[in-house]
């Protein structure tokens, strides 16, 4: 008898790079695509699809390689739990931003091979994604890669320091509450529409930053999220005592050094946030903290400036220790297990997030297997 191969995903816009994996995966046995419902897209993207649950089936059962699909009656990251049960499959087929612990844990308990696929365009064809089919040009992410927290004035307080930053491309539909300044994005979208218009990019980092945090906000957004969104390359912000807005940024845009921290970087998916999250219970901020945090990022910033990775490694998880230091939560058994798994293949840690719904951030002087890879921008256009 063939094997039984489950997918899952969205799959709105069908294009050229859903088929590729779809005809990948099927060459393990018979395919059969769970589809998450609109309400389910709604929930995870913070957007309704373009093509409803309706559409996006009819589409993905006409492929000839698909053996049957059908729309995953759960909610949340695992909506398709019930189905996956049912259908009792041999694989479980993922692309790397799919690939979550909890998903190759769940394969593990009930004995299913998880297999991890590159996204490969078919040969000859320019690689899609949804993403990309939405606009010509899109608003970036942003990774901090040191110094976080330092840029809200209850941190900074205690000791000054930088933020490090790097605006990236959005080569994928990285997750929504994911630590890459998606909320912040959202108002950049509201604001300007798909695309960062023309202009000097800290004074439209201070525009955003202002439009993102109109008066009366209660939880201000740190403005490294604004900077790291509209300035490209590398940003080093420099926060006073007690400021929201940086003394001074500092910019590389120089090839070496970013192509340094793009083949240096590894990103693995985390599993989403636990229902009643708060990062900010159980905090410990003094100014031990604060200039631990502070070192940790003037670390990072000379380790990219020498391109020494051994120095970035360790000055990176320096930031990430002291982090969680001051804010505990961040860490949880998940992450725990997480960096168990990697810390005898990378050099150093962080999280993109706070304690969950983003990603494991290494760095690496070798290929770390099924890690997402960044792009960093060099202009604005």
């Amino acid at each position: 008898m063939s094997k039984k191969v489950f997918v899952s995903g969205c799959y709105d816009l069908l294009h050229s790079g859903h088929i590729a994996f779809f005809e990948e995966a099927s060459q393990y046995g018979d395919l059969y695509v769970a589809l998450g419902s609109d309400q389910t897209v709604y929930d995870l993207k913070g957007r309704a699809p373009v093509n409803t649950e309706d559409e996006r089936l009819y589409m993905v059962k006409s492929v000839r390689c698909v053996t049957d699909a059908f729309v995953s009656q759960g909610s949340g990251m695992l909506d398709w739990l019930e189905e996956f049960k049912t259908l009792q499959p041999d694989f479980f087929i993922v692309n790397e931003d799919g690939n979550t612990p909890d998903k190759a844990q769940l394969c593990e308990d009930f004995g299913v091979e998880f297999i991890v696929l590159k996204r490969e365009p078919h040969e000859g064809l320019t690689p899609r994604s949804t993403t990309s089919l939405r606009t010509v040009n899109q608003i970036p992410f942003r990774i901090d890669l040191a110094g976080g927290w330092l840029d809200q004035p209850y941190v900074s307080k205690h000791y000054p320091g930088a933020v490090i930053t790097i605006q990236i491309e959005p080569t994928y539909s990285f997750n929504e509450r994911s630590g890459m300044a998606s909320s912040t994005r959202r108002a950049a979208i509201d604001m300007w529409g798909p695309r960062l218009p023309a202009g000097d990019p800290e004074k439209l980092a201070k525009i955003l930053f202002c439009y993102d945090n109109p008066p009366g906000t209660k939880v201000i957004s740190g403005s490294q999220d604004a900077i790291g969104l509209v300035v490209p390359g590398l940003a080093y912000s420099y926060y006073a005592p007690g400021e929201y807005w940086p003394a001074r940024i500092d910019r590389i845009l120089d090839e070496s050094y970013l192509q340094f921290v793009e083949n240096s970087l590894y990103l693995v998916t985390l599993g989403p946030r636990h229902a009643g999250y708060d990062v900010l219970e159980n905090t410990k901020i003094d100014q031990d903290g604060a200039k631990a945090l502070a070192d940790a990022a003037d670390g990072v910033w000379q380790a990219i400036q020498g391109r020494d990775i051994q120095a970035f490694g360790k000055a990176f998880r320096e930031s990430f220790e002291a982090q969680i230091a001051m804010f505990p939560n961040m860490m949880n058994e998940m992450v725990a297990e997480l960096i168990e798994k990697y810390q005898d293949k990378a050099l150093g840690w962080k999280l993109s997030g706070a304690g969950g719904g983003g990603y494991l951030i290494l760095v690496s002087d070798k290929p770390i297997e099924n890690a997402m890879k960044i792009v960093a921008r060099r202009v604005n256009e």
